[in-house]
């Protein structure tokens, strides 16, 4: 999927809303476990109910991974419906991989080609080998952390070198590196004042913002400091949407939460 599909996708719903999928067995409906795979089942009922409302989701790939074979298989089979039935949804695999050479390169394949996601997360501070491999598919994207939302993201990202904060010589020198224009950015909401300095920086450039509602992030803000032209932001809720309810009406919860998110976005689109 380029850019502009995905913003012809924004502009369309009225939604920069991704929804992430975190599947924890422990938090899901208890019904679903009778399932020969609730995982699957999970994601199934929550894409079916709110595919209307956002124009991405995420799994975060550890909660896949965690389960073993079992789990691989139901990433596979959720990304495989979502291709499918959805094609028009932006997909992301949240596997923050970060590693050289052949090695990038192999990571690369798994995801864009084996499991045909739209785009991964990856850790940057190996340098440009060891994302310039993801940045060599084309029409796919690299998710690069940026900025995160955690409170170690001030052991390092924040460190001043040269009167500059690392991540500011992160975003500046990923700019030089051979298919930039495949890049994204993650910054994380809870650090809302940021964005307007990163703006300065990469002004084009898509953003996925994790970190709006459970973890305290305001939309609002984000919004003010880090919209460009193309909008240019994926605003991320997981558990806040999918875990809104364990009863049996949990996807319509997730629906429910979903619009809520939604119509804030339209608000804001609108103005």
């Amino acid at each position: 999927m380029t850019t502009q599909q995905l913003t012809d996708q924004i502009k369309k719903k009225k939604s920069f809303l991704c929804i992430g999928l975190d599947v924890d067995l422990n938090k899901i409906p208890k019904h679903l476990l009778k399932e020969e795979d609730p995982i699957f089942a999970f994601n199934k009922s929550i894409i079916d109910g709110t595919h209307h409302l956002c124009v991405a989701y995420k799994p975060n790939t550890a909660f896949y991974e965690a389960y073993g074979l079992k789990g691989w298989k139901a990433l596979s089979k959720t990304i495989l419906y979502l291709n499918e039935k959805h094609p028009d949804i932006f997909t992301i695999a949240d596997a923050k991989r970060g590693d050289i050479g052949n090695t990038s390169t192999m990571y690369a394949k798994a995801f864009f080609e084996d499991l045909a996601f739209d785009s991964v997360t990856v850790a940057p501070y190996m340098g440009k080998d060891s994302v310039e491999p993801f940045l060599a598919f084309e029409n796919k994207h690299t998710i690069m952390l940026a900025l995160t939302s955690n409170q170690g993201a001030f052991d390092f990202q924040t460190k001043t070198i040269d009167d500059k904060e690392l991540y500011k010589h992160v975003l500046e020198i990923s700019k030089s590196w051979k298919n930039s224009e495949n890049l994204m950015y993650v910054v994380g909401a809870t650090k809302a004042e940021y964005f307007a300095e990163i703006r300065k920086i990469i002004p084009n450039s898509f953003l996925l913002v994790p970190g709006v509602g459970a973890q305290g992030g305001n939309l609002q803000d984000v919004c003010k400091y880090g919209m460009n032209d193309s909008v240019g932001l994926l605003i991320n809720s997981s558990r806040g949407i999918i875990y809104a309810s364990q009863n049996e009406d949990f996807a319509e919860a997730a629906a429910q939460k979903a619009k809520e998110l939604q119509i804030q976005m339209k608000t804001i689109l609108l103005k």
